[in-house]
C-alpha cells in the first residue's frame, strides 16, 4: 500500500517545534494507526452496589430489547448504566437472571431490577511510560498513543493516562468522583468531562486514598483510538484558566486524518449539530432528521487536503475544531462522505477502503494493499496541534 497509495509509508511528517503551541513530528501513519502500543486494558472488579430498583411488567406488545425497555422506564439513567447492571446479574426476568443486554421481553414478563450505583472506582499510580512534549511546573503536555483511554472509567480502570499521570507526578492513589463516571460513548462534549486528576493531594501512605475527588488535571479528552496532545493541568489557576479556553473554544486544535476518499470541495467548513444516535448509545449523528436522541449540540469543523492518495481513493486531511463534542471529527468526516480509514463505526470500514482503492492502483499492488489495511486497528486520527 505505501506503493499504492504514493509511498504512504511515510505519509506525512512533520517537523519538531519548542514550546506551546506544540507540533511534533507525525510518525509514519500506517503504523502510526495500527494496532502497536496498546495500553493494558485490564480493569478492576466492583462488587458494591447500590441504586434505583423497578419492579414491572412489561406491558408492550412485541419483542423488545432487556436494556432499552428498563432505560425506556427510568428518567435520567443511562443506557450504559442499565446496561452495566444487566451484565452484572442485577436484572432477573421471571424470577430467572438475565445477563445479556439484548434479551428480548414480552408482554407480560415480570421485569425486576437494580439499577446499579456502582461504588467511586479508584485511580492507582501506574507505571506506564509517557511521551511528553512538553512541561513546566504548571502543565504536562503529552502524546496519548492510540488505544489508551484517558481515564478510569467501568471497563478501563488501569491503563488510563491518569494512572500514568498519578504516576508521573509521584502521587498517591486517589479517589474519583462520581460524577466523573462516564463513559468514553457518555459524554455529549468535551465540555461535560468531569473527571478531573487532584495533582496537589499529597498523601504519604501509598494505599490511602483522598476522600476529596479529583481536582484539577485532566480539562479535555482525545477519544481512545485517537492519539495525540493532551494538556494536564499541574495546579488549580491552571486547571482553571486552560478549563475557560476549552468552554470558550479560543485553543487551537488541529487534526490529521487519513480518509477513505476526497472531499468536494477539498477545502471547507462543516457545521452540522451532534446528537446521540437513537439507535445506538455509542455513536453520534449529523442530527439532520429525527435520527437523534437526547441533547443536540452545535457542532463545527474546518478542513483541508494536504494530499491525495491513490488517484482519488483516500486522502490525507487536516481538520481544525472550532467545537469540541463526542466523535466530532467522525462524525463529519462521514457527513461529507469522506469516513476516516479504519473507524468501523462511521463507515470507515476495510471493505470500503478495498472498494476505493483496488481499482485506483496496479494489480500487483493489491497484496500489498490489503497487508497495510489489515494493520489499521483504529480510526486515522491524530491530534497534532495544541496551542
Amino acid at each position: 500500500m505505501a506503493q499504492a497509495l504514493n509511498s504512504c509509508s511515510t505519509l506525512y511528517h512533520l517537523p519538531r517545534r519548542p514550546a506551546i503551541p506544540i507540533r511534533f513530528r507525525v510518525p509514519a501513519l500506517v503504523k502510526a494507526f495500527s494496532g502497536e502500543s496498546r495500553a493494558d486494558e485490564a480493569s478492576l472488579g466492583r462488587t458494591s452496589y447500590e441504586g434505583v430498583r423497578l419492579e414491572e411488567r412489561v406491558e408492550e406488545l412485541g419483542k423488545l430489547r432487556l436494556d432499552a425497555w428498563i432505560s425506556s422506564k427510568i428518567v435520567g439513567i443511562s443506557r450504559a448504566r442499565v446496561q452495566s447492571s444487566i451484565r452484572a446479574g442485577l436484572v432477573s426476568v421471571n424470577g430467572r437472571i438475565v445477563d445479556k443486554v439484548s434479551y428480548a421481553v414480552r408482554t407480560g414478563d415480570e421485569v425486576n431490577c437494580l439499577i446499579a450505583k456502582l461504588q467511586p472506582l479508584k485511580a492507582r499510580a501506574e507505571e506506564i511510560p509517557l511521551d511528553i512534549e512538553y512541561e513546566d511546573e504548571h502543565v504536562l503536555v503529552v502524546n496519548k498513543p492510540p488505544h489508551m483511554v484517558v481515564h478510569p472509567a467501568p471497563g478501563n480502570a488501569r491503563g488510563t493516562l491518569v494512572n500514568a499521570v498519578l504516576n508521573h507526578c509521584t502521587l498517591p492513589n486517589v479517589g474519583l468522583a462520581d460524577t466523573g463516571w462516564l463513559s468514553e460513548a457518555e459524554y455529549d462534549s468535551e465540555d461535560d468531562l468531569k473527571i478531573d486528576v487532584d495533582l496537589t493531594d499529597q498523601v504519604s501512605n501509598e494505599e490511602t486514598y483522598s476522600s476529596s475527588s479529583i481536582r484539577p488535571g485532566i480539562v479535555h479528552r482525545l477519544d481512545k483510538g485517537t492519539s495525540g496532545l493532551l494538556v494536564v493541568a499541574k495546579d488549580e489557576h491552571s486547571h482553571a484558566h486552560l478549563g475557560e479556553q476549552f468552554e470558550s473554544h479560543t485553543i487551537t486544535r488541529v487534526y490529521i486524518s487519513l480518509t477513505s476518499g476526497v472531499p468536494n470541495p477539498t477545502s471547507g467548513r462543516v457545521e452540522v449539530p451532534i446528537g446521540r444516535d437513537i439507535n445506538n448509545r455509542t455513536r453520534m449523528v449529523a442530527a439532520t432528521g429525527r435520527n437523534h436522541s437526547g441533547p443536540v449540540r452545535h457542532a463545527a469543523s474546518s478542513y483541508k487536503v494536504l494530499e491525495v492518495l491513490a488517484n482519488g481513493g483516500a486522502a490525507v486531511v487536516e481538520w481544525r475544531l472550532e467545537t469540541g463534542r463526542t466523535h466530532q471529527i467522525r462524525v463529519h468526516a462521514k457527513y461529507t462522505g469522506i469516513p476516516l480509514l479504519g473507524d468501523d463505526l462511521y463507515g470507515g470500514t476495510k471493505d470500503m477502503a478495498l472498494s476505493l482503492l483496488r481499482p485506483r492502483i496496479p494489480s500487483s499492488s493489491h497484496v500489498e494493499l490489503a497487508n497495510l489495511l489489515s494493520c489499521i486497528e483504529r480510526p486515522c486520527l491524530h491530534a497534532m496541534v495544541l496551542g
